[in-house]
């Protein structure tokens, strides 16, 4: 099977992230100058949820588009993104456009969106990529931990908003993220999975994401690297951060 992509929607959701913000545009025009060889337009979004800061300058300094928002909740940044970015890409048809999801604290890496086309002309609808912490922001007892649980070219088949990608049409048909505080990837790829859409885990484009103890959603990655990732190590606990993908 090979399958015809005419563009790329990137979106980033971003709540006061002026300091980590610049590293992640900066990642992401790499990122896209080699998907255009591929599909011709990359058009990237950043969502502004409630920002108090300067993360708007640094997003239109970068020369990509900005929606900016009221929510408080990642989920409604994550679908106005969405929104914004296939408004942008009309009359391309849905079909024809992969979106692509990271966060405002991370770093993807050069080739994450050429892999991400090259799995999606092959059949998959929805890929779900893996995440590695700044290990510099880890106790040493959490970096132990992190390796422990983690092998490196294996996809653990677990969710992560900051490394998503999904066809828009598959997107749209599962109902786009809703409007949560938290695990709104979840939720989305719940309702993938249970459309029968092809699903796609993996480990080959894995994306740098910020290891801190507090981040901005109130259950999100930080929570867990905070509270669960050690335990998890010594089989104390199971930790929820995505649905396993076949």
């Amino acid at each position: 099977m090979s399958r015809r992509f005419d563009a790329v929607a990137v979106v980033v959701p971003a709540h006061d992230e002026v300091e980590l913000l610049p590293g992640c545009l900066a990642a992401l025009e790499i990122a896209a100058l080699a998907a255009r060889a591929v599909v011709g337009r990359v058009e990237v979004v950043v969502a502004l949820d409630a920002c108090t800061d300067a993360s708007a300058e640094v997003a239109r300094a970068a020369g990509v588009t900005v929606v900016e928002l009221q929510a408080r909740r990642v989920g409604a940044a994550r679908s106005a993104g969405v929104d914004a970015a296939l408004a942008l890409l009309q009359p391309t048809p849905p079909r024809r456009i992969w979106t692509a999801h990271t966060d405002a604290d991370s770093t993807v890496p050069p080739h994450w969106l050429t892999h991400q086309l090259a799995m999606a002309r092959s059949g998959a609808d929805a890929v779900v990529g893996t995440v590695r912490p700044d290990f510099s922001d880890l106790t040493e007892d959490q970096r132990e931990a992190w390796w422990a649980t983690h092998t490196p070219g294996v996809a653990n088949g677990h969710v992560h908003g900051a490394n998503l990608g999904i066809r828009a049409d598959v997107l749209s048909r599962a109902g786009g993220f809703p409007c949560v505080e938290a695990h709104e990837d979840v939720q989305l790829m719940e309702r993938v999975a249970a459309s029968g859409a092809r699903v796609v885990a993996s480990d080959a484009a894995w994306v740098s994401t910020s290891g801190r103890a507090h981040g901005r959603a109130p259950d999100g990655y930080a929570r867990y690297l905070r509270e669960d990732l050690v335990p998890a190590a010594s089989g104390a606990v199971r930790s929820v951060q995505g649905i396993s993908i076949a």
